[in-house]
């Protein structure tokens, strides 16, 4: 990287809008490849002291990379193995196999990985085999105003949800199990990253309000049970009373009570997958995403978005909105493209500032301990009458998977604020494609002049350093971070991307999580020749 590109940065960063105000930034000015937008923005210290249940745990950047902004001087070299050392610290693979050492699921296997840009990240993502029913789910959230709220719906959610599908004998079944400390049968095997974490301090009361929730099932004393659509509506909304209720519960452990306020006054956007055989159903809160990749019979590419962003851009989150408060409140809903000014997506868990009622907040707030070193800022918006504004509840979509269904995308919004729909499913039929086989040598055009050489030696190292990916999703974020006007990885631009101080990074970059499922042809295909 040029030192006036290194010096451009660091100076835009510097000039750039801050409000500041009790050691927070409340708005930032980003940058974006695609255009300027606001930013609500919360400090990120972590509120646990040493040796107590930390968020730092999760995997970041190596530090001996990472400058901050008031360093004067500072390189943006990194040699092709730091690069992918970075890169590739948060991947994870899986493939399904039977005792034949065949896949007869309709997932062949995943990929996924994490690249950080908040100091620690905010993302979590989940995946797991459902045991005592059938089907695979895959999780991606992304947290806002810290980690807290995204870690525990990536520990509970999937659990809800699997929960929710057993029937009622299962769930009978379990609950003698543990009336009479008996261990129970696992109903989920997580497929985890090792640097994956959890809140090992509060996992009893998890699996104790997980109790409480598949009580409230045996109660309904329904049968055959929920719908896969249902069952992840019911799970979602469930899950985010839970970690409502949690926060209003007393609590003599102060580090569970801090836990709870952390998780509460944060918040998460989640998007799951379940599949099962050809029956996909994907249930989305906010604003990341799922695009399915469709192999045309001709051999072209297409794509086929699976969710819709719930923010203020989206017309049906608008009149949503408008049809649950009073007309006189029509123009204050959205402020700047943000709902009460304040928050990017329209749904999501957490976020009780935006659900609760005032005379709640002050309670649960003015009881707690000191939270301004937990980090939670008290600040009712203008126009705050008639909560709640946030909703948890889940938009879920239904798609049969077909031969031509190739695999699915399913990505935080630093994804999708870097490459479109279209964009990353023509990256992955790519990496299909060419994985392991020889780049085809660049040709000269006549008459070469320098600036052309020198384009054409980018792109022939860019096309070195992304043909070593193994894993798709660490192919799909190279390219977010790292593309050039050819759609193809610039090097230096990938390494000033990564080098770029822990305190300016998150103004050109989001956190990034990419899980990306591959379907089994021939599965798909036994199941319609059967049927």
């Amino acid at each position: 990287m040029s030192r006036t590109v290194s010096s451009w940065i660091l100076s835009s960063a510097r000039s750039s809008i801050i409000l500041q105000g009790k050691g927070r930034w409340y708005s930032i000015c980003i940058p974006n490849r695609n255009k300027n937008k606001w930013k609500l923005v919360f400090s990120k210290t972590c509120p646990y002291p040493a040796g107590s249940c930390s968020l730092d745990r999760t995997f970041s950047f190596p530090k001996a990379f990472r400058h901050t902004s008031t360093e004067e001087h500072f390189s943006f070299q990194l040699s092709p193995a730091q690069i992918n050392d970075m890169l590739r610290a948060g991947e994870l693979t899986h493939r399904t196999l039977d005792l034949n050492g065949k896949s007869m699921n309709s997932v062949l296997r995943f990929e996924s990985n994490q690249l950080a840009s908040n100091s620690p990240i905010e993302d979590r993502r989940s995946a797991a085999t459902c045991l005592q029913t059938t089907g695979m789910m895959f999780g991606v959230f992304d947290g806002h105003a810290g980690a807290a709220c995204a870690q525990a719906v990536s520990e509970r959610l999937l659990h809800y949800i699997a929960v929710s599908l057993l029937p009622r004998h299962s769930l009978e079944e379990i609950e003698l199990a543990v009336e009479a400390m008996k261990p129970v049968r696992p109903i989920l095997q997580r497929h985890r990253h090792p640097n994956d974490v959890e809140y090992q301090e509060i996992s009893s009361q998890y699996f104790e309000n997980l109790r409480v929730y598949w009580q409230h099932l045996l109660d309904l004393d329904t049968e055959p049970g929920f719908s896969l659509e249902e069952a992840m509506i019911c799970a979602f909304k469930r899950l985010d009373s839970d970690i409502s209720l949690e926060v209003q519960a007393p609590q003599e452990n102060e580090l569970m009570r801090n836990i709870a306020l952390q998780v509460a006054f944060s918040g998460a956007t989640a998007c799951v997958a379940h599949i099962d055989g050809v029956h996909l159903h994907v249930a989305n809160t906010g604003d990341c995403r799922a695009v399915l990749g469709v192999c045309e019979e001709d051999g072209t590419w297409s794509t086929l978005p699976l969710t819709r962003d719930h923010n203020a851009y989206d017309e049906f989150e608008i009149r949503r909105l408008k049809r649950e408060h009073p007309r006189s409140e029509e123009k204050t809903l959205f402020v700047n493209d943000r709902l009460l000014g304040i928050l990017m997506p329209s749904r999501a868990f957490g976020d009780v500032q935006l659900k609760w009622s005032k005379e709640l907040q002050h309670s649960i707030l003015e009881n707690s301990c000191d939270v301004e070193a937990l980090n939670i800022y008290q600040y009712v918006p203008p126009n705050y009458h008639t909560p709640p504004y946030l909703t948890a509840e889940p938009e879920v979509t239904y798609h049969k998977l077909r031969n031509k269904d190739k695999f699915l995308v399913i990505a935080s919004d630093g994804l999708w604020e870097m490459l479109s729909n279209e964009k990353v499913v023509k990256l992955v039929a790519g990496h299909l494609a060419e994985l392991n086989m020889q780049k085809s040598p660049l040709t000269f055009k006549k008459p070469v002049n320098l600036g052309y050489m020198h384009n054409l030696l980018l792109r022939r190292r860019s096309k070195g350093l992304a043909s070593l990916d193994q894993n798709i999703a660490t192919h799909l974020i190279r390219h977010a971070i790292g593309s050039n006007e050819y759609g193809e990885v610039d090097p230096e631009k990938l390494a000033a991307m990564l080098t770029l101080p822990e305190d300016l990074a998150r103004m050109y970059r989001d956190d990034i999580t990419v899980t990306v499922v591959y379907f089994n042809s021939e599965t798909i295909e036994d199941y319609y020749r059967n049927h």
